[in-house]
């Protein structure tokens, strides 16, 4: 079985090591990275993993499709090779980690899982900040284990998933957060699990970016999810834009949708042994190890040059002074889901009044 994660980064070959070397332990086989606009060195990292043999490196240079950076490459991705050949794909980014939780903990097991699944929406857990204030080379997975809780009401976007999904021809092309392109003579067949086993509506076949919140979805799997790091790692996050929409800002927004702490979840350790092992493999080139080096103090330096202007200054000086978030409660998230219903409705409506027009 050749299972392929595609990845999309762009200034963090810091942190590329580790996720290399956690999905491999993973049992993913096969890798393919697009690269843009690197000042640390994560193009130069990746033609030398490419020249070892550990994943196939493109370089995603403009222009870029209206839909961003990230639709580019997926979109180029979907007539290679490497993406055609694959029996299971799941587009993933450098701050996510898939965590299985059946079995041995391997890709195999959650497939023996589910074996008669076309796909398989993992679910973020969100992992805080939990007050970490300076950037330091340590493995993200073993640093952050504060997380959002199992059951969470509020916001939607805490729910979004990435999907596994096999590549039999159903959906044809891949997608940030679910595949596209599906065959309409195919769609009928097609059958969606969660992360907790429970098979899925076709709703889910051709729409939902989300996964039903309000309910645990991590029983068999999920993607724990690093969108903050360290508060100088998300002061340089900002400076590089958003994966998907660069030209969006990150703000305090971003963060406080995150930003949740209430809860520990250390089940990823679990992997640590075999990530460590091929970890260690990889640092034992000299020229992976020096790549490597050299982008951790690009962070550092990256992150003084950027406090010496204001903008950059008054969002560290913002996520100093806000606390973790809250998760709602359920009556609290209701208040909201209840304007959000409403919203929906209000523009359904207005659509439907333009068309009688």
């Amino acid at each position: 079985m050749r299972a392929l994660a595609i990845l999309c980064v762009r200034n963090e070959a810091a942190f590329l090591l580790e996720w290399l070397a956690h999905h491999r332990a993973c049992g993913f086989t096969d890798f393919l990275v697009f690269s843009n606009d690197c000042q640390d060195g994560t193009d130069l990292m990746l033609d030398r993993l490419a020249e070892m043999g550990y994943l196939t490196h493109c370089r995603n240079t403009p222009p870029y499709d209206k839909a961003g950076i990230q639709f580019t490459a997926l979109k180029a991705a979907a007539s290679m090779p490497i993406v055609k050949e694959a029996d299971w794909i799941l587009p993933l980014d450098v701050d996510e980690f898939v965590n299985i939780h059946v079995g041995d903990r391997t890709l195999a097991a959650l497939l023996a899982a589910l074996p008669e699944a076309t796909a398989i929406p993992l679910t973020w857990r969100l992992f805080g900040n939990a007050d970490v204030v300076r950037y330091t080379d340590v493995p993200v997975t073993r640093q952050f284990t504060r997380a959002a809780p199992t059951v969470l009401y509020w916001p939607w976007r805490a729910s979004m998933f990435k999907t596994l999904y096999r590549n039999d021809g159903t959906y044809r092309k891949p997608g940030v957060h679910r595949p596209r392109d599906p065959d309409k003579s195919r769609l009928p067949h097609a059958r969606w699990f969660d992360g907790e086993g429970r098979e899925l509506p076709a709703l889910f076949h051709t729409q939902r970016i989300f996964s039903t919140y309000g309910q645990s979805n991590y029983a068999l799997a999920q993607i724990n999810h690093y969108p903050l790091g360290a508060m100088e790692s998300y002061v340089v996050k900002a400076d590089r834009g958003r994966a998907v929409h660069s030209d969006h800002l990150l703000d305090l927004d971003y963060w406080v949708e995150r930003n949740f702490v209430s809860d520990e979840d250390r089940s990823i350790l679990a992997y640590t042994p075999a990530m460590e092992a091929q970890r260690t493999q990889l640092l034992s080139d000299k020229t992976l190890a020096e790549l490597h080096k050299s982008a951790v103090a690009w962070r550092h330096t990256r992150f003084e040059a950027l406090m010496l202007q204001e903008p950059f200054r008054a969002l560290m000086g913002r996520i100093m002074l806000t606390p973790p978030t809250r998760p709602l409660s359920i009556s609290a998230a209701r208040f909201l889901v209840n304007y959000a219903n409403r919203a929906r409705i209000e523009a359904a409506s207005d659509d439907d009044q333009d068309a009688a027009d």
